[in-house]
């Protein structure tokens, strides 16, 4: 524990060499907040600019695309018939996926998150390692993720076969470190006066976790899980490593059998066409799929506004 408090001192202290750096009383940082602050909103503009131009163009290209034909459809490779091509397949098969992605990442990144911050000692070293890990995997490239998930879901240890919950699994390993790392930091966030005065009323540290602790960090910790599905949801490379067709012209049988496919993977299958007809396709594709983060994001403001606490 003694690492822990040297560690928490440390970061207070850095803390306050950078707020005294940034501060315009002193004469050699007058300069320093304005030009940072101005940095971060030249990167915001950016990245705002960039994600209209992407959704201009998806609008621009696909509109004539965008009924309900396309959401109620089976895709076609029949240029005669691209007029009447849908993307159910792949809409259903997003929609087990992520399903299934909750249904696993949730309960195993909270548990690992209760672990760490509540009952871990910080001083051991097989927690100095899970640490470092964390750190490290959250910076591994998709495609490795891909390729374990085709060693160990898809052929060995499970042997699951091609299926959705293999893709649900993979995009697991992928997501899993973003899922703890906010979640420790929501339970981190929790006042220890909530935690005190509940064990002063004689309450056990299980009990204050689930009853006091948990419930306060729900916004934190719905916030760090749709970052994470955020990300998963428009992953293709991985998919595509576990077997995920890039033409289904049918929906899944269940999370453990029958072929599936995802909607970055049928809009890059489109992209890839030489037909001009498939790339209106996909742009109407991508704004299917930007309907569907955006029903995500909607869910969990709304479900983070339900479990907020004022303390």
């Amino acid at each position: 524990m003694r690492t822990a408090a040297h560690n928490r001192n440390a970061v207070n202290a850095a803390r306050e060499i950078t707020l005294a750096q940034l501060d315009g009383s002193q004469r050699q940082g007058r300069w320093k907040g304005p030009a940072f602050e101005a940095v971060l909103l030249t990167a915001i503009f950016v990245a705002i600019l960039t994600l209209l131009a992407v959704i201009l163009w998806a609008l621009t290209a696909g509109w004539e695309r965008l009924d309900l034909n396309l959401l109620r459809n089976m895709p076609s490779g029949m240029a005669s018939r691209l007029g009447e091509s849908g993307m159910q397949s792949a809409i259903i098969g997003t929609f087990y996926v992520m399903v299934g992605l909750i249904v696993t990442v949730v309960p195993l990144g909270v548990s690992a998150a209760i672990y760490l911050e509540e009952f871990a000692d910080h001083d051991t070293w097989y927690v100095r390692i899970i640490e470092i890990n964390l750190r490290n995997l959250a910076a591994v490239p998709s495609i490795v993720f891909g390729i374990l998930g085709l060693a160990f879901f898809y052929r060995g240890g499970l042997s699951l076969g091609s299926v959705v919950y293999t893709g649900s699994l993979t995009l697991t390993m992928l997501v899993l470190p973003t899922v703890i790392v906010t979640a420790r930091e929501a339970i981190r966030a929790v006042p220890p006066s909530i935690r005190h005065a509940s064990m002063g009323m004689g309450a056990t540290k299980w009990r204050t976790i689930w009853h006091q602790v948990l419930p306060s960090s729900i916004p934190g910790i719905v916030t760090g899980t749709i970052l994470a599905l955020s990300r998963a949801i428009g992953e293709a490379a991985p998919l595509i490593m576990i077997g995920a067709a890039t033409f289904v012209g049918w929906n899944p049988d269940g999370p453990f059998e029958g072929s599936f496919t995802v909607l970055p993977v049928q809009i890059f299958f489109w992209s890839a066409q030489a037909n001009t007809d498939f790339h209106i396709l996909a742009a109407a594709g991508v704004i299917v799929l930007l309907g569907m983060l955006l029903m995500m994001n909607s869910f969990a403001i709304w479900l983070r506004n339900r479990f907020t606490r004022e303390w």
